[in-house]
């Protein structure tokens, strides 16, 4: 090989390489520093493009969650509702009964009337309540209306809520109409079987209350268990393996070191010109 001045091919070999393994220490350095195995776009492409749709379920997987969780929170104050109206009810059903008894004078049962009375007054109150400004019962003329919870994160499955009509209703207007009275045995005795029509037509009411809030825990179930996978898979793309990594770390020091000497080297051996010129 011919000895030159201008041209040091050995010095510009050993530079680009030692370029080329400083950028792959930064590239090691950044990867162990922030965790993540693709920190530039560059890093992983098509990996970065199925992270960020995956990113992306996971916080829908959240917000359904948070979604089912209050309509949880709905039902269970729906249910507590029914709860309430069930014991006016039955207490309704006992002043019945009470005003049935031939011992009772007219004032008695005028008495049991005006309780009677106020009870059908916070049924009617009870059918207007709220939650966070939602009626948590139907009303008008329909018996019951339904809302739609999505239970997964793209809103391909869903449920629904159904909001019954307490004041409404067929199967307990007799019961709630301030009409009904207990002021004779015979009124009674109607208003006895009109009220227990009522428990029943509560009863279901509550049973569906009851499966709707099963359905919504499985549904929590079932995001929990997709939100786990949908990390583990994210993971495997995006998280940086930390052995292999510092592996890798090492391997480019050592290479960067060395490469740094060979350059100190081949910047040297044109020197050897000097020689010949002395």
């Amino acid at each position: 090989m011919s000895l030159s001045i201008n041209t040091n091919t050995s010095a510009s070999v050993s530079a680009s390489n030692l370029n080329s393994t400083n950028t792959s220490l930064q590239r090691s350095l950044q990867r162990l520093s922030s965790g993540s195995r693709i920190v530039n776009s560059y890093d992983d492409a098509g990996g970065l493009a199925v992270s960020m749709k995956m990113t992306a379920a996971i916080r829908r997987t959240d917000a359904t969650n948070v979604n089912l969780q209050n309509a949880q929170s709905f039902l269970k104050t729906q249910d507590g509702a029914f709860a309430t109206a069930t014991k006016v009810l039955t207490r309704m059903s006992e002043l019945a009964t009470l005003a049935q008894d031939v011992t009772k004078t007219t004032s008695d049962t005028a008495n049991y009337q005006t309780e009677f009375t106020a009870l059908q007054s916070q049924l009617t109150a009870l059918g207007s309540e709220k939650f966070n400004g939602v009626s948590l019962f139907g009303s008008g003329s329909t018996d019951a209306t339904t809302s739609t919870v999505y239970t997964n994160e793209d809103s391909s499955t869903s449920t629904t809520i159904t909001k019954a009509n307490l004041t409404g209703a067929t199967s307990m207007a007799a019961a709630i109409t301030s009409g009904t009275v207990i002021s004779s045995v015979s009124a009674a005795q109607a208003t006895v079987t009109s009220v227990n029509t009522a428990l029943e037509a509560l009863a279901t009411m509550r049973a569906q209350n009851g499966s709707e809030a099963s359905k919504i825990n499985f549904a929590q179930e079932m995001l929990t268990t997709n939100k786990n996978n949908l990390e583990a898979a994210n993971g495997r793309i995006i998280d940086v393996d930390v052995a292999a990594e510092s592996t890798q770390l090492a391997r480019f020091n050592i290479l960067q070191q060395a490469g740094t000497a060979m350059l100190s080297q081949a910047n040297q051996s044109a020197q050897s010109v000097l020689r010949l010129l002395s």
